[in-house]
């Protein structure tokens, strides 16, 4: 999958990726391969990016998350 977190000033982060855990408004929630398309709001916390040897982790400031065939887009107001 490709990922890319986005700010108003900035890319933050862009590569290939094995699974993505974002804070959604209802609670955390994974992305993996395949996932079926949904567009979601953020709220403030950590999004774990899980590649396949590591693992990298962003705080956001709120924002948006899009996935649709394997592309996932995290527009974020900000990054702590």
């Amino acid at each position: 999958m490709n990922l890319e977190i986005l700010t108003p000033d900035k890319k933050v982060y862009e590569g290939e990726v094995t699974a993505v855990t974002v804070p959604g408004t209802l609670g955390s929630f994974q992305i993996l391969k395949d996932h079926a398309p949904i567009i979601s709001t953020l709220e403030d916390g950590e999004v774990i990016i899980k590649g396949k040897a590591d693992e990298e982790r962003f705080f956001i400031k709120g924002g948006v998350v899009e996935a649709i065939h394997n592309k996932i887009v995290v527009l974020a107001e900000g990054i702590a």
